[in-house]
């Protein structure tokens, strides 16, 4: 089975609901829902915005981290406000701006998750058992340089070789490749997984597979939002 958990999953959960409540006890999801599945910041106008919502019924503090990404840890973005009281059904509106001293030479990858921490109960709520559960927001951040066109198919780029048992595919574009991790080894030569999602600029990574001979790689690609699209058939190198 194909796994797209950083393409169409909006939600994450984090935190423990306990599987036993006393009856009077009520389950309650804060969350913080934004605008786009994908902050895109063009270093051509230095910062971008989104709107993100509370959709829960009460006040609750929205609270946004800008995570780095194993292979980037350069500090370029931040964020305003990382903290604020949004009322429910309101929105607040989050600015990323951009702060690197040098020009972007290629897409850089962060990520940005959005928090709905509920507020505090009342008094009126104290004798009640009440369960607070955060809804996480875990969305990718793309950084674009200044004067670089948009690709709506950068995979087709992706050069991909096979050589003693290792699949290597490289990626010699400017642009942040979004796919699946599970791939088919094409004529019936079985799957490998990729140990991540995407494959960043200039990178290559290699896999081990099973073996057999091999002409294609079978791949499901995803647009710059995360949207799954069909699947590419992409030549192997010897």
């Amino acid at each position: 089975m194909l796994m797209f958990s950083d393409f169409n999953r909006r939600l994450l959960l984090s935190g423990i609901v306990a599987l036993t409540l006393l009856p009077s006890a009520q389950a309650k999801a804060d969350g913080m829902v934004p605008s786009t599945s994908v902050v895109i910041v063009n270093e051509a106008d230095g910062e971008a915005s989104v709107s993100v919502t509370n959709t829960d019924a009460t006040l609750a503090l929205m609270h946004v981290t800008l995570e780095d990404i194993a292979e980037d840890s350069e500090s370029l973005l931040f964020v305003t406000p990382p903290l604020a009281r949004v009322e429910p059904g309101k929105s607040q509106l989050v600015r990323f701006i951009l702060q690197s001293e040098k020009p972007l030479l290629t897409q850089r990858l962060k990520r940005v998750i959005f928090e709905g921490i509920p507020q505090a109960k009342s008094a009126a709520e104290a004798g009640q058992a009440r369960v607070g559960v955060t809804l996480r927001q875990n969305l990718p951040v793309i950084l674009h340089p200044k004067g670089l066109a948009p690709n709506r198919t950068p995979w087709t780029d992706l050069q991909w070789s096979l050589r003693d048992g290792q699949l290597t595919v490289r990626n010699d574009t400017p642009y942040v490749v979004r796919l699946s991790q599970e791939v088919q080894l094409l004529p019936s030569a079985g799957n490998a997984m990729l140990p991540k999602s995407y494959v960043l600029p200039g990178e290559h990574v290699s896999i081990k597979v099973p073996e057999g001979s091999a002409k294609q790689v079978r791949f499901q690609p995803a647009t710059v939002y995360g949207f799954a699209v069909p699947h590419y058939e992409a030549p192997i190198k010897s």
